[in-house]
């Protein structure tokens, strides 16, 4: 591997932008660093004690390298991932395409698509096969499970059309039947967690255990480690544990300062760089647009517009339209509780569009998914409150009357069970995940004393109409279910949203007035830095957007060595 730290690319992040910029260039024979600020996260390495969970943030002045990374800002809260992987490891592997008529162009909130879908048709394809995308087998035995069914009759009874989610997860092993849990053949490229001296990483069919959402313990997700990033590992340099602080411009190149975290370390990290004539920048929307403010105000990156009023650097923010309301305590027509079994499942198996109309102002198009969770959750909310407590009393009552009256049935069970209690409210809920085109009119821009934090101004009032209308197919959907509709505590009382699917900050744009990077992700003014993720969004994709991300990313690459991107 490059002995010198000189390369022909340095990528920045290996979410679904990086990852696929890393595979195409190094496949194309170009010299490539890619830099990830978290870990690697073989199968079995995932959190799960409470000891652990909390050791699973990302706060690396604190000591902690976890996989999540929360941020808050005014109105609107995002989680995103830190590790080998991005957001591919903490995502609900859903891979949906952009709706061809969602590219809209100057029109119904400022949006402007200087790219089509017919152009990233053919880099849909691509993503879609190499990350082995699937409609959810909901027809066959091993994975029919309660919530599909009910979640199904729900939405075609909403005068909307229910589809099995296209999910990266491996429910079969090659062409066999699928069936939960059996061993996956291991791909002739190997994977990139593999270790000299050690067995091939085992991974195994989908468990239905739930936790997507919080990595895959069992390696059932096609996540862009299990992919792309094993498709490179023997022709990248791939540095995990690698937080980029600088990205300098100097003699027609760019210098690329980062440091190496060591977590069993508490010592300060220690400083590294690289340099080569092209940057990709790829650590998502946060951190791609933060690093660009930073080098930006600092002078690194002399031929990049300023922010606002200067320029569209930090504009265009959106949080996809995220939105999570809960149906709770589904009936049948008789009275009796419906099941719906939300532990039960990969987190998200259908969906349902509502489609853009550009007649009403709450039809900017939005999906409905339903949603899951691991099985802890239902002992958490089951345990906290909701009866335990007078249950626990009685429990207690009865064991103290029965060893006051020398009671001799010794058998508990019966009681035991009654303390568990009915759980209806886990076994008949469903968390309901909507997503769309909100207005992208968010603003990022650099606050505290020395300009070390990032800041977002977001204003919900725009999205009134969208959220409105959202809110009502929501509730439709929840009385189709038989439950009582509940938007969340954050929502209900402070109106704030949490996005998983932050966008924008440095969007795409026809010229240097309307936007930060081109068509093809390079940045205007600044030759050979290029962004490529979710901060190049324009606007809201509308759909769970890591497939369209990975799409835009396959194209630059496309364009970068075709010599399309040259100046």
């Amino acid at each position: 591997m490059n002995s010198q730290d000189t390369f022909d690319t340095i990528v920045i992040g290996s979410g679904f932008g990086g990852s696929v910029m890393t595979y195409r260039l190094s496949q194309a024979g170009q010299e490539v660093c890619l830099l990830e600020r978290g870990k690697a996260y073989p199968p079995g390495s995932f959190e799960r004690s409470p000891a652990g969970l909390r050791r699973a943030v990302w706060s690396p002045d604190e000591g902690r390298h976890g996989l999540f990374d929360i941020w808050t800002f005014r109105g609107i809260d995002a989680v995103v991932s830190s590790g080998l992987g991005g957001g591919s490891l903490i995502y609900a592997n859903v891979l949906l395409r952009k709706p061809p008529d969602w590219f809209v162009q100057s029109s119904n909130g400022g949006e402007d698509w200087p790219i089509s879908y017919r152009e990233l048709q053919p880099h849909y394809l691509s993503v879609e096969r190499i990350m082995g995308v699937a409609a959810y087998p909901y027809a066959d035995p091993g994975y029919a499970i309660p919530k599909v069914t009910a979640f199904r009759q729900a939405v075609n009874s909403s005068d909307l059309h229910w589809e099995p989610a296209r999910l990266a997860v491996s429910f079969a092993n090659g062409y066999a039947t699928a069936h939960p849990g059996e061993p996956l053949a291991a791909p002739s490229f190997g994977n990139v967690h593999d270790q000299p001296g050690r067995p091939p990483t085992v991974r195994l069919t989908c468990r239905l255990c739930g936790e997507c959402d919080i990595g895959c313990n069992y390696g059932s997700k096609n996540s862009l480690d299990h992919t792309y990033l094993s498709l490179a590992r023997n022709k990248a340099d791939i540095r995990v544990l690698s937080e980029v602080r600088e990205i300098e411009y100097r003699d027609g190149g760019y210098v690329v300062r980062y440091v190496r975290h060591d977590p069993d370390n508490a010592a300060a990290p220690t400083p590294h760089e690289v340099r080569a004539p092209r940057v990709v920048l790829a650590a998502g929307a946060l951190g791609s647009t933060y690093l660009l403010l930073r080098n930006q105000r600092a002078g690194n990156l002399p031929g990049l517009a300023p922010p606002q009023p200067g320029g569209p650097l930090g504009t265009r923010f959106s949080g996809n339209g995220d939105f999570l309301a809960l149906a709770l305590r589904a009936k049948r027509a008789d009275g009796s509780s419906l099941p719906l079994d939300a532990d039960r499942g990969p987190v998200v198996t259908g969906a349902a569009e509502v489609p853009f109309d550009p007649r009403d102002p709450r039809g900017r198009g939005y999906y409905i998914e339903d949603g899951g969770y691991p099985a802890f959750v239902d002992w958490l909310t089951e345990g906290v409150g909701f009866g335990l407590p007078g249950r626990a009393v009685k429990f207690g009552i009865k064991r103290f009357l029965a060893w006051a009256f020398a009671n001799p049935d010794s058998s508990i069970g019966s009681d035991f069970a009654d303390l568990i209690g009915p759980a209806t409210l886990t076994s008949s809920s469903l968390p309901l995940l909507g997503m769309g085109r909100d207005v992208p009119d968010g603003t990022m821009y650099l606050r505290g004393r020395d300009n070390d934090y990032l800041g977002i101004d977001w204003n919900r009032r725009s999205s009134r109409a969208y959220h409105r209308g959202l809110r009502d197919a929501l509730r439709q959907i929840s009385d189709r279910l038989g439950a009582t509709y509940r938007d969340t505590p954050q929502w209900r009382y402070l109106r704030r949203i949490t996005t998983v699917h932050p966008l924008g900050g440095a969007p795409m744009g026809r010229d240097p007035s309307r936007g930060v990077v081109d068509r093809h992700g390079q940045a205007f003014g600044q030759d050979g830095l290029f962004v490529v993720d979710g901060a190049a969004m324009p606007g809201a994709v509308g759909p769970n957007p890591s497939l369209t991300i990975a799409a835009f990313a396959d194209w630059s690459a496309e364009a970068i060595i075709s010599g399309a991107t040259e100046r």
